[in-house]
């Protein structure tokens, strides 16, 4: 059986599903955005497309998959959303519809789509990029958010309290939408902000597989860090959620509702929630999973009845009888029902390592020993992610972090702790960024 993976080309989650793929004995195919006249750089034999084209994306994977047929498919990020949601169409294969995915990677159309549906939502509208601030400022009820209609990961995201931090605010992000790497994506809605009102109240997140239409939940994450701006960097998740009974099925009603207000209907989902006095705020729903490394922090056991019992056991870093978030991703692609895994009965979170300051990136100590971050009771890993001589970059400009740290005990308390505690031996070299000055005679 043949599975799509629709992924950038250094995305982190690519080796993580070339690995689940050999265990249950699939090949995985790439289609990844990478120069069509290159001959395969990466020796991956992965089908370039481009994902500012999505047309002609489309039309070469059907093409390739005329030749040979794929029985599922998959989308890593939110670019390749729609494009993965056209190709299930043109195959025949179960998926979010183009039109729902497009409207879940916007933010506006999302803002849109869960009103016209009686959700909670704040107040918002759009402006140019290249607006007014002042003009805006003068009529705006603070504080309230500026965000970019289709980045992630609370990239350009910030809050705003009066007009001259709204002004600044402003400004900062127009510089952002205005850098090479974001021209380069090519896409319209970056020439768009949205405004909306600030939505005080705890932070959560919904990992799930909507399975023809039937949402079923993987996990609910607590995000245990005040998220109050003035920007958005997320730390830490924490499963299973610490909240009321009543409030997490709150929450995946508001998440149920929101997917098919969105028209999401088959596939995975991940959903940011915030929840105070007044509700259940959902922010998005994407129609993809989580990104990054964080799904390394999922576990899931398997029940009776699954399309795959006869497999090699897991590699010896997944205890034994657990399966990763890649590999149940896998099976749905290719038509299993989630009814048959559950979330592994410890508590279990990630760090996603935030970056402190600009600068270069010379090195880490502190992860290794006795005294290290590795030695803290129930941390699994911690995976630095930052390369020596990178120029990091903080949010809201910024669109990485140094590395993870994962962790798992009986409760999710003791997760937090461990957590912060290895991140508290970590000490990171990060030197000042020169500017390059040319000579008279350079």
């Amino acid at each position: 059986m043949r599975v799509l993976l629709l992924a950038t080309t250094t995305g982190y989650q690519t080796r993580a599903f070339g690995d689940a793929a050999e265990r249950l004995g699939v090949e995985l195919v790439f289609a990844t955005d990478r120069c069509r006249n290159l001959d395969d750089p990466w020796r991956d034999g992965a089908i370039a497309i481009r994902f500012h084209d999505e047309a002609a994306s489309v039309a070469a994977i059907v093409d390739a998959a005329r030749a040979q047929p794929i029985d599922g498919l998959l989308a890593v990020g939110d670019q390749p959303t729609v494009i993965a949601a056209r190709v299930a169409q043109a195959l025949g294969l179960p998926g979010h519809s183009p039109e729902a995915s497009a409207a879940a990677r916007n933010k506006q159309a999302t803002r849109e789509c869960l009103r016209a549906a009686g959700l909670w939502v704040p107040w918002f509208f759009t402006v140019p990029v290249t607006a007014d601030p002042d003009a805006i400022a003068s009529s705006l009820a603070f504080p309230c958010v500026i965000k970019p209609l289709a980045l992630s990961g609370s990239r350009g995201v910030m809050r705003a309290d009066d007009p001259a931090s709204f002004r600044e605010a402003f400004l900062r992000l127009r510089a952002l939408l205005q850098t090479p790497d974001i021209h380069a994506k090519r896409n319209t809605e970056h020439e768009t902000v949205l405004v909306e009102g600030f939505i005080p109240g705890r932070e959560f997140a919904v990992e799930g597989l909507l399975h023809h239409g039937v949402l079923h939940v993987l996990a609910i994450f607590d995000k245990p860090d005040p998220l109050d701006g003035p920007f958005f960097e997320e730390t830490i998740y924490l499963t299973p959620s610490s909240w009321r009974e009543a409030g997490q099925r709150a929450i995946v009603d508001a998440v149920t509702r929101a997917a098919e207000a969105l028209g999401l209907r088959h596939g995975p989902v991940h959903a940011e929630c915030r929840v105070n006095e007044g509700g259940v705020f959902v922010l998005e729903v994407a129609a993809r999973p989580i990104g990054g490394l964080c799904a390394r922090a999922l576990r899931f056991q398997q029940g009776v009845g699954s399309l795959f019992q006869f497999l090699p056991e897991a590699p010896a870093e997944i205890e034994k009888g657990s399966r990763p978030l890649e590999e149940i991703l896998l099976r749905h692609a290719l038509g299993e029902s989630p009814d048959h895994w559950t979330r592994e009965p410890l508590a279990s979170g990630v760090m996603m390592i935030p970056i402190p300051r600009r600068g270069v990136f010379r090195g880490v100590a502190g992860v290794a020993g006795d005294d290290g971050a590795c030695a803290v009771e129930h941390i699994d890993e911690v995976r630095i992610t930052a390369k020596p001589d990178q120029l990091l970059t903080p949010l809201p400009e910024g669109a990485s972090y140094l590395g993870f740290i994962f962790a798992r005990a009986a409760d999710a308390a003791a997760v937090d702790r461990a957590l912060r505690a290895a991140h508290a031996r970590l000490r990171f070299a990060i030197e000042p960024e020169w500017p390059v000055v040319q000579s008279r005679h350079g």
